[in-house]
């Protein structure tokens, strides 16, 4: 297979945007533009109450706030997917847990980005908060399967990973009970 040229077009925080020129397996050439991202995590949080740990925050893409699972991507430093997730559940919900269980991975949106995210299921919860990043103002909101379940039905959830990261921990949990 011949190398492809790409070149840099844009560069920020959390994302740089390359534009391609790459040869389909029938030999025809394209150009077409793409999204490189570090890896990043999804937390499915479970308290001793069994309620979920969404939080609440604003989100600028799409000018509302949103009910979200606890998500964000790794450090420059960071090496695992468990402790990128261990981070980003104590800055953002101001807990650790004791148990991180692996519920799947995948990519998010692979026709232009190359962001691969991981889904865990977080028990047994310890009150053990981080200071959040300086541009999240986050509000934890905790609801138990049902009420999410309806929130979800009522499109008063309507961020894809959370939707997804919901239904994989309920599933898990009613496979181990």
């Amino acid at each position: 297979m011949k190398k492809n040229k790409s070149k840099l077009v844009y560069k920020c925080k959390i994302f740089d945007v390359w534009e391609e020129e790459f040869y389909f397996p029938n030999g025809k050439k394209a150009r077409q533009c793409w999204i490189s991202h570090n890896p990043t995590i999804a937390v499915v949080a479970i308290n001793e109450k069994s309620e979920l740990l969404l939080i609440k925050q604003y989100r600028n893409a799409v000018k509302k706030f949103l009910l979200e699972i606890p998500a964000g991507s790794f450090d420059d430093s960071e090496k695992s997917a468990v402790a990128c997730a261990k981070r980003e559940l104590a800055e953002e919900t101001g807990f650790q847990a004791k148990t991180f269980i692996k519920l799947f991975e995948g990519y998010l949106l692979p026709g232009y980005c190359n962001e691969y995210m991981y889904f865990f299921l977080a028990r047994d919860l310890i009150h053990a908060p981080l200071t959040p990043d300086e541009d999240e103002f986050i509000e934890t909101v905790p609801v138990n399967f049902s009420q999410a379940r309806k929130l979800i039905e009522k499109r008063k959830i309507i961020d894809a990973k959370t939707v997804l990261g919901i239904m994989l921990a309920e599933k898990f949990l009613q496979q181990k009970f």
